[in-house]
C-alpha cells in the first residue's frame, strides 16, 4: 500500500515514533523521522526528493504542527498532513484541516485505520512511479498535484509559463494520466511551424486527426486574430478532443488589451496549470543542470568529475529568463571550457568575468562553501544535528547558527 512512499515522520516521542515508523517501513515506505520543528521545516522546504506525505504531531518541543504548518504555507505548498492529536487539541486540528491540511487523527488510534487515512492523502500511485517532471520543489511538487487533477478532469487545459520552463512535457505527462492515453497527442505549434492554418484546419489537419485524443497548441500568444476566430467556431461544433494550450503568462495582458480573444481564451483555460521560472526555485534549477550534467558527461571524453559548490551557488543567484534552455545550453559551453574536471562558476557565466564583476568576496565564497558542505552533511545523516555537528567537527550550537545564517533551518 504504502511501497516506495516518501514519508516526513515529524514526533518527539521515542514509543509512538518508533512505532509508526516501523509499521511504515514493513510497509514499503521511506521514513525521514524528525523530533524537532526546526529540523523538519528545512527538509521538508527543500527536500532531497520529493515528499509523499508527512506525519505530524501536534505537539512539538520547539513549537507546535500548526506553527510548522503554517511557516511552510508562507512560502510553499506544502505535502499533505496527517496530524497526531490528543483529544484536548481536536479544534486545533480542525482549525488546521480548515488552513489547508489534509486530516488528523486522535490518540490512541487502530495502526489499520492510520494507514487507511494516510494512503487516502497520498497521490495516485500512477504519478508517483513516474520521474519528477519539473523539479523536486512544493512548487514542481504543486505542478504534479496540477497535472494529476486535471487528467482526472475534463476541459481544455492551459499550461501558462516563461521559456524552458517544460510546458511540452507537462502536456505529454497530463496526456499519459488521462483516459485519452490510448489516443493520438498531436501538436502544431504556433511559433515555429509553418502554414499552421492548414496543418490545423485541412482535411485531415490536426483538428480533424486528433479524434478523441489531446491536440497541444503550442504559443498561443502567437496566433492571429483569423486563427482566433476560426478555432472558435471550430470548438463551438463537434469537437470531441481535448486542447491543451501553452504560453507565456503575458497573454493575460494581450486578453486585457484585447488582442487575444477572451471569450477563446476562457474557452481553452477551463483548468490553467501555472509552472513558476526558476528564479522562484531556484533548487529545481539546480536539480535540472544536475540531470543534464549526467546526460552530457556520458558522452564527454573524459568524463568531468561534477559541478562544483560554487557553480551551483552561483546558478541559484542567476536570473535563469531563459529557463531550462539556457541552462542547457550553459552547461553545453561549460563542458568545453572546465579544468581539471571540475565545472566552476566562469565556465557557466564568462560574461560575469568579461564584465569585472565575477569574483566573490573571500567571506562570499566561504559563505558559499560552508552552504554546500553543511547541507551534503545534513544529507548523510539524515537530517541529525548532532551526528552533522561531529562530522563537521563543530560544535552543535556554532552548527545552527549557521543553518540560521544560511536559511537551511
Amino acid at each position: 500500500m504504502l511501497n516506495q512512499r516518501r514519508i516526513a515522520l515529524i514526533e518527539d516521542d521515542e514509543i509512538m515514533g518508533g512505532s509508526i515508523a516501523q509499521r511504515l517501513k514493513l510497509e514499503g515506505a521511506e521514513i525521514i523521522w524528525y523530533k524537532q520543528m526546526v529540523r523538519a521545516l528545512g527538509a521538508i522546504r527543500t527536500p532531497r526528493a520529493p515528499i509523499d506525505a508527512v506525519i505530524c504531531d501536534i505537539i512539538l518541543p520547539d513549537g507546535t504542527g500548526e506553527d510548522l504548518f503554517a511557516t511552510l504555507c508562507r512560502t510553499s505548498t506544502p505535502p499533505p498532513f496527517l496530524f497526531i492529536t490528543g483529544q484536548g487539541s481536536i479544534a486545533q486540528a480542525v482549525r488546521l484541516m480548515q488552513s489547508g491540511a489534509v486530516d488528523y487523527v486522535t490518540k490512541p488510534f487502530d495502526m489499520s485505520v492510520f494507514l487507511d487515512r494516510l494512503a487516502l492523502l497520498m497521490k495516485p500511485r500512477n504519478a508517483l512511479e513516474m520521474p519528477p517532471l519539473v523539479g523536486i520543489s512544493p512548487a514542481a511538487q504543486r505542478v504534479e498535484e496540477l497535472v494529476e487533477q486535471a487528467a482526472n478532469r475534463n476541459g481544455h487545459v492551459t499550461i501558462l509559463g516563461g521559456p524552458g520552463t517544460g510546458k511540452i512535457s507537462i502536456a505529454k505527462r497530463l496526456h499519459e494520466l488521462s483516459d485519452r492515453c490510448s489516443a493520438p497527442f498531436l501538436t502544431v505549434n504556433f511559433a515555429r511551424d509553418q502554414k499552421v492554418e492548414q496543418a490545423l484546419f485541412a482535411a485531415g489537419g490536426a483538428m480533424d486527426a486528433v479524434g478523441e485524443g489531446i491536440l497541444c497548441l503550442q504559443s498561443i500568444d502567437r496566433m492571429s486574430e483569423a486563427l482566433q476566430d476560426r478555432l472558435l467556431t471550430s470548438l463551438d461544433r463537434d469537437f470531441s478532443g481535448r486542447i491543451i494550450s501553452t504560453t507565456d503568462p503575458t497573454i493575460e495582458d494581450e486578453v486585457a488589451s484585447g488582442s487575444f480573444r477572451a471569450d477563446l481564451f476562457a474557452q481553452l483555460s477551463e483548468v490553467e496549470i501555472p509552472v513558476p521560472p526558476f528564479r522562484q526555485r531556484p533548487e529545481d534549477a539546480v536539480w535540472l543542470m544536475n540531470r543534464l550534467f549526467d546526460q552530457l558527461n556520458a558522452k564527454h571524453d573524459p568524463p568531468l568529475r561534477g559541478i562544483s559548490a560554487l557553480a551551483e551557488q552561483a546558478l541559484r543567484g542567476h536570473d535563469l529568463s531563459g529557463g531550462g534552455r539556457e541552462i542547457r545550453t550553459r552547461l553545453t559551453r561549460a563542458f568545453q571550457t572546465a579544468r581539471d574536471g571540475w565545472i566552476q562558476p566562469a565556465d557557466l557565466f564568462p560574461e560575469r568575468l568579461a564584465e569585472g564583476d565575477w569574483f566573490l568576496s573571500l567571506a562570499e565564497a566561504r559563505d558559499a562553501a560552508e552552504r554546500s558542505q553543511i547541507i551534503a552533511a545534513l544529507e548523510q545523516t539524515g537530517g541529525h544535528l548532532g551526528k552533522t555537528a561531529k562530522l563537521l567537527r563543530i560544535a552543535r550550537t556554532t552548527l545552527w547558527e549557521k543553518m540560521q545564517k544560511f536559511g537551511l533551518s
